[in-house]
C-alpha cells in the first residue's frame, strides 16, 4: 500500500497534475464519463452499526428495483467526492453500492483534509489502525447491512472493489463472507502478498469469487514476484483471476489524485463492469 519511504518518488514520476490544477479544477476532475441508459439513483449518508461502532459511509443505488451490491473500500485517503461519485457512477450501471470509511472507530470522514493531495505522512496512522482482524469484522457487517438493504437483490452475489490499502481488505472480505461474495476487484492495491501469515493471498482458498487485480507498474517494478504468486494460487484454487500489470502509477483510477490517468482508469473500470456482468448475474 501507499509508503511514505517511496510514496513522495512516485508521485513525482507519474503525476500528471499539481496541487494547483487540482484546487482549481476539481469539478472537472470530477466529471467521469456517464454509462450509457445510465439509470436514475438514489443517494445518501447512512450509519452503519458494527461490533466496533458506528460507521459513516455513503450508499447509492438506483432509484427502482433490487439490485446486485457492491461494497467499496477507499484508498488510504478514505471516504471523500471522487469515491462518491465512482460509486454513483457503479449505480448508474445497475448496482446498490456502499462506500465506507474504514476510519470510522478514529475518525468520521473527511479523514484527509486535502483529499488525495494530503501528505502521505498525515494519513499513514490512520491505515496503520487496521488490522486484518479488524478488516474481517467490518466486512461481515456491512455485507449484512447491505442484505438489509430493500435495494438490494440477495438472490445475487455481492461484489467487493478496493484500492490502495483497500486491495488487502478486498481479499479479506472475499474469504470472510465467501457465500455471499462473487467478485472482488483491486486496484493498485498493495501488500496483497506478503510474507506475513497474515497475507492476504493466503486466503485465496476460502474464496468462492472471481477477481480482478489492476497492478499499478511501479508497484511491479517494486514487487516483480506477486503477481505470479497470486496467478498460482488463484490457479490452484479453480477460480477466475485477471491480472495485469498496467502501464501507471499507484493511484492512477480516483480522479482526484496527482497520478489520475483517465485511459487506463476506464480501462481499469470497463474491466471491473466486465467481471460484475459475469459474476454477480
Amino acid at each position: 500500500m501507499c509508503d511514505q519511504d517511496h510514496f513522495d518518488d512516485d508521485i513525482k514520476k507519474h503525476s500528471r497534475r499539481d496541487f494547483a490544477t487540482l484546487a482549481a479544477g476539481f469539478g472537472a476532475a470530477m466529471m467521469l464519463p456517464r454509462a450509457v441508459n445510465a439509470a436514475e439513483v438514489s443517494d445518501g449518508d447512512v450509519v452503519i452499526e458494527t461490533p466496533d461502532g458506528k460507521c459513516d459511509a455513503y450508499f447509492v443505488a438506483p432509484a427502482a428495483g433490487a439490485h446486485a451490491a457492491v461494497l467499496i473500500w477507499p484508498d488510504i485517503f478514505g471516504l471523500r467526492p471522487a469515491f462518491r461519485q465512482m460509486a454513483k457512477r457503479l449505480a448508474e450501471s445497475g448496482y446498490s453500492v456502499l462506500v465506507v470509511n474504514p476510519f470510522y472507530r478514529t475518525q468520521k470522514a473527511p479523514t484527509a483534509a486535502k483529499g488525495a493531495s494530503t501528505p502521505i505522512q498525515d494519513v499513514i496512522p490512520l491505515a496503520r489502525s487496521l488490522d486484518a482482524d479488524k478488516h474481517m469484522t467490518d466486512a461481515k457487517a456491512f455485507i449484512a447491512w447491505l442484505d438489509a438493504q430493500p435495494q438490494v437483490d440477495t438472490k445475487r452475489k455481492v461484489g467487493t472493489t478496493g484500492y490502495c490499502m483497500g486491495g488487502p481488505i478486498v481479499m479479506r472480505t472475499a474469504a470472510t463472507v465467501p457465500d455471499r461474495v462473487g467478485a472482488g476487484a483491486t486496484f493498485h492495491g498493495g501488500g496483497l502478498v506478503t510474507d506475513k501469515p497474515d497475507s492476504p493471498h493466503l486466503l485465496i482458498p476460502k474464496m468462492k469469487a472471481d477477481f480482478l487485480i489492476a497492478v499499478a507498474e511501479n508497484d511491479d517494478q517494486r514487487d516483480p514476484d506477486s503477481k505470479d504468486v497470486l496467478k498460482k494460487s488463484f490457479k490452484e484454487a479453480n477460480l477466475a483471476a485477471e491480472i495485469e500489470v498496467y502501464p501507471a502509477g499507484h493511484g492512477w483510477c480516483p480522479p482526484d489524485t496527482r497520478v489520475y490517468d483517465k485511459d487506463q482508469a476506464e480501462k481499469a473500470w470497463t474491466r471491473m463492469l466486465a467481471l460484475f456482468e459475469k459474476a454477480l448475474a
